[in-house]
């Protein structure tokens, strides 16, 4: 199942069935599975293409690297869990005369605080500010929905992230781009443009403060939260097993606030920035590998039992595996949806709208519906950039200028929109996990806001195309 085949409009029939399903039925895996049942049927493979699909999507580097870094995050949480670190951090933050409004903002600061991975900076915003948003009577969907605004909004705005290596390391070779260097002058030169990333994560700010109102499905979660304490609509499943939301701390020990909770935290930043700047990638897997191990060998040290330690971070694995079991489905679409030329088909039905005033606002509306119906920004990346800068710089004569920065800031703004809010991507489906939030409950009352800055970063593109870059 390597080759790719062109199935036009078939093509978007896995994509788009997923997320009716997911909306209909609220039940992504069973919607994740339809979707690569009948995906895998309409390709003329059979039935027995499903479990191969499965088996060659899930037995790759990229999927073990994920599986790996949440099996590792679990037990991170439920280390977290069993020495009472979290309740510790709650009791610490509450002493500083918080206010529901507050408590929103220190979660939006952390989010951008831990701008190096857009994996780990949902997941620990959602885990440590859950009890005290809770608390403050804040629905777990408008928790999910800061720690995911920002987590890749924030990571594709910052050159020292792995974002920008993979946006700079695409734009090699084309134009009087040459190398490395110059690929990373043009992602920063990009970044103003950036408007989807930058307008998201403000929408954020004045969401919370009120200067944005809330509408749709949000508030009606924020008007139940507020009037009955129930930060969870009824019969909402939420994304994170039992076993790291009911967990109770080991009785009889005491625990450091930092030993327990800033020493982990500050290990997995320092290693992650730290191989970064020296070997050119975060080691985000292995820096959450380190936490752990530093972890279980200092809650030992303060007596709790080897077997409790073992059976804490069993039961830290297994709360996961509801998020694993979704993104190794989302994986198996997004593998299936390639092998059918699904973004093939999108971007040749659109090429002809191609024009200088219409490209940047053009190039974003491609690599935004991409991304969505894929789930995947990197491989909207991989897709789109090497076909809407060349374009770009035919039109300039092959010159480094704004309408070279508008349009890689396009990809890079469409490919977060997706990444944002698209059911199948793999940081929505971590925003639900570290806030406990039902996933289609996450993505319901988020797409609104997403689709609202979308519109407008449309227009604003539209208008900087007619009004400043048709003639540059």
């Amino acid at each position: 199942m390597e080759t790719t085949d062109t199935f036009g409009l078939l093509s978007l029939l896995p994509a788009a069935l997923a997320i009716a399903l997911a909306f209909i039925t609220r039940n992504t895996v069973f919607s994740l599975a339809i979707a690569c049942l009948v995906g895998v049927l309409t390709m003329g493979k059979g039935l027995m293409g499903f479990p191969t699909l499965l088996k060659e999507t899930l037995g790759t580097t990229s999927f073990s690297w994920i599986l790996l870094l949440e099996l590792f995050i679990g037990t991170v949480i439920a280390f977290f869990q069993r020495t009472g670190a979290i309740q510790n951090f709650t009791l610490w933050v509450e002493k500083r005369r918080l206010t529901r409004v507050r408590v929103q903002l220190i979660g939006w600061f952390m989010g951008m605080f831990v701008f190096f991975s857009d994996y780990f900076s949902p997941l620990f915003v959602g885990t440590t500010l859950r009890g005290l948003s809770d608390r403050y009577r804040v629905s777990r969907e408008k928790l999910a929905y800061i720690a995911d605004s920002t987590s890749a909004p924030v990571s594709v705005l910052v050159p020292i992230t792995g974002w920008a290596v993979f946006i700079a390391g695409l734009l090699i070779g084309m134009g009087p781009i040459e190398d490395a260097g110059q690929a990373m002058s043009v992602f920063v030169h990009a970044i103003p443009f950036n408007l989807y990333a930058i307008v998201s994560v403000l929408v954020v700010g004045l969401v919370i403060v009120g200067l944005v109102p809330l509408f749709g499905p949000m508030r009606k979660a924020e008007r139940r939260a507020q009037e009955t304490g129930d930060v969870l609509r009824e019969g909402a499943e939420p994304l994170l097993g039992e076993e790291l939301t009911d967990t109770p701390p080991y009785e009889g020990i005491r625990t450091s606030l930092m030993l327990n909770f800033i020493l982990p935290v500050l290990i997995v930043i320092s290693v992650a920035i730290g191989t970064f700047v020296f070997l050119g990638s975060a080691k985000t897997m292995e820096a959450f590998l380190a936490a752990a191990v530093v972890l279980g060998v200092t809650m030992r040290f303060q007596g709790v039992p080897l077997n409790d330690i073992m059976k804490t971070a069993t039961a830290g694995m297994k709360g996961v595996m509801p998020a694993i079991i979704v993104l190794a489905l989302a994986y198996s679409l997004n593998q299936l949806s390639k092998q059918m030329g699904t973004a093939d088909y999108i971007v040749t039905v659109t090429e002809g709208w191609l024009t200088p005033h219409l490209l940047p606002a053009v190039t974003f509306l491609i690599a935004a519906v991409i991304a969505f119906s894929t789930g995947t920004s990197w491989g909207t990346f991989a897709i789109v950039m090497p076909l809407a800068i060349p374009v770009a710089f035919t039109l300039t004569g092959d010159a480094i200028t704004p309408l070279i920065y508008a349009c890689v800031a396009a990809v890079a703004g469409g490919g977060v929109f997706g990444d944002h809010c698209s059911p199948l991507s793999d940081t929505t489906v971590l925003a639900s996990t570290g806030a406990a939030s039902d996933h289609i409950d996450h993505v319901k009352t988020q797409i609104p806001y997403a689709l609202a800055v979308a519109a407008c970063c449309l227009v604003i593109y539209l208008l900087i195309g007619f009004f400043w870059l048709g003639n540059v």
